[in-house]
């Protein structure tokens, strides 16, 4: 089992908690996929997931493949995500 998940947070978190229960949602759906590949090494990439403003930005520890960017992408596009494309990915420590 691994326990080191990665920090949910959201702008606006307090006076909207349902974005936090997005996120957790969208981090199941992306750690299913994850799953699915056999890709037993993704879970330990991410440091941190934001919801900022219907945006979903990534923060990684360590260099992600295009596959696990497309992970994310394809939660956020679901329903359960925001239904939208806008995703953003950054390394800890680097602004883009």
């Amino acid at each position: 089992m691994f326990l080191d998940h990665p920090t949910i947070t959201a702008t606006s978190a307090s006076t909207e908690p349902d974005r936090i229960e997005r996120l957790n949602r969208v981090y199941g759906y992306v750690v299913g996929l994850a799953d699915y590949f056999q890709n037993t090494d993704f879970i330990t990439k991410i440091w941190q997931i934001h919801d900022h403003k219907g945006t979903l930005l990534v923060i990684w520890l360590l260099q992600p493949s295009d596959a696990e960017k497309g992970y994310f992408e394809k939660a956020w596009a679901s329903k359960l995500g925001d239904s939208s494309n806008s995703v953003e990915h950054e390394m800890k420590g680097v602004k883009a």
